[in-house]
């Protein structure tokens, strides 16, 4: 069934903008998730991304289930815009030294194979800085490159559930929860998008590049945030508080009348606001044991409760409009469907759809980030497998026909045709 949701073309970008990253050559060996959002923000913004891919079966995600259009996955699509896309067969040494001559040309390798695969077939920083000292050279990995546990393999959600961070997801009284989206994963590609850029921005000054090592588990950890820290600090272990931060009785979801909300009044000033301005309660401000955010925490059973018969009493665009003027946060609790339906969806034109060689359009989810003066360029669907093989090799290589051809017949792009005689 197609989505009830509206899908306009996209609109141009101005045909004189420059692009941030314009001219950044960055070869790109990552698969999955975590590797190929942090390189999709780099071709997003300019830089050439080359997405090398093992013959016959690709990156991994163009197989998952999600949904599917043109034959690409929408996990595929979602995560690989704006690269060129080439097959290379590394257990074959010709191949290997096709690979190499493409990082030697390179500002930038982004690679999160398992440990030790880049450096069996001599791609890894070590070798390849040899030949080119300015290359920034990007590891991401489960548990980082170095250490006793290089060697682990793991994903998203094995260090959500090992970094502490899903024991703070869910409630109280259920078990923890991994998030539904690949929050780590993700968080894992802006951070090293970040990595690389900062490393980009050491090369100006130092002349040289470097290795960046990017770990899930490590991002995993940082991410419990001030959950983390508070233990550190105290020695007390965080517990789940579901939709309300520290177990707020002015956070989270309410009923209205007609359906889910979220308030976040996580101060007394919102707090004022919410009872004196949108609830005509002024006596839940002077009341002893709402009158001050401890008092309110102690009490927080009996004002939750309050709180929600007020709220269950109206529909929910009364509320919000009132919050709203009262400059109350609120917001409606949405699923994917009204989200991508939203008045905020088509106000920043985060949604479009773009030209595809076998879908003839896919839709597009626009990047987050916004930059006046160096907008994204216009996307590209992401690459059918091996799509840009031969281009790329006559362009970066200036390879002939003729070796093109040899490297083919001696499997270099994947298992020869045996009716085409050698």
């Amino acid at each position: 069934m197609p989505p009830s949701v509206a899908l306009p073309d996209r609109k141009p970008r101005s045909a004189d903008a420059p692009a941030a990253l314009a001219g950044l050559r960055v070869i790109d060996f990552t698969r999955v998730v975590a590797g190929p959002a942090c390189t999709q923000t780099l071709g997003d913004f300019g830089a050439d991304v080359i997405k090398i891919e093992q013959p016959v079966r690709g990156d991994d995600t163009r197989s998952y289930e999600h949904a599917e259009l043109g034959g690409e996955s929408a996990a595929f699509l979602s995560l690989n815009r704006n690269k060129r896309g080439m097959v290379l067969d590394l257990a074959i040494p010709r191949a290997r030294e096709v690979a190499r001559a493409l990082i030697d040309k390179a500002d930038v390798v982004v690679e999160n194979f398992s440990s030790a695969v880049m450096e069996k077939y001599g791609l890894d920083y070590p070798a390849v800085s040899s030949t080119n000292p300015g290359l920034i050279y990007c590891s991401i990995s489960a548990y980082g490159r170095t250490g006793p546990f290089a060697w682990r393999s793991g994903f998203d959600p094995i260090t959500q559930a090992e970094s502490g961070f899903m024991s703070l997801n869910g409630f109280a009284d259920g078990p923890p929860v991994r998030t539904g989206p690949p929050i780590i994963d993700l968080a894992t590609g802006m951070s090293a998008c970040n990595a690389i850029l900062l490393a980009l921005a050491a090369r100006q000054r130092l002349g040289r590049g470097q290795h960046v090592d990017v770990a899930l588990f490590d991002i995993a950890l940082a991410m419990t945030g001030f959950s983390g820290m508070a233990f550190l600090m105290n020695g007390k272990n965080p517990s789940r508080t579901g939709n309300s931060p520290n177990d707020s009785p002015t956070v989270g979801v309410f009923e209205a009348s007609d359906g889910p909300l979220y308030v976040a009044c996580a101060n007394d000033r919102l707090y004022q606001r919410l009872v004196t301005d949108v609830l005509a309660r002024p006596d839940l401000l002077t009341d002893p044991r709402f009158s001050s955010r401890k008092a309110r925490s102690t009490n927080r059973v009996q004002l939750r409760s309050i709180l929600a018969e007020i709220l269950a009493s109206e529909r929910m665009d009364v509320w919000i409009s009132r919050m709203n003027q009262a400059g109350v946060p609120v917001g409606r609790v949405r699923n994917v469907e009204q989200a991508f339906d939203a008045a905020e969806v088509r106000a920043r034109d985060r949604i479009c759809r773009i030209p595809h060689p076998t879908a003839g359009s896919i839709p597009n989810i626009e990047p987050s980030i916004t930059m006046q003066l160096t907008p994204t360029v216009e996307p590209r669907a992401a690459p059918r497998l091996g799509e840009h093989t031969f281009a790329v090799l006559r362009e970066k290589l200036e390879l002939t026909d003729d070796e093109i051809e040899a490297l083919r017949r001696v499997g270099a792009f994947g298992p020869v045709d045996p009716t085409i005689p050698a």
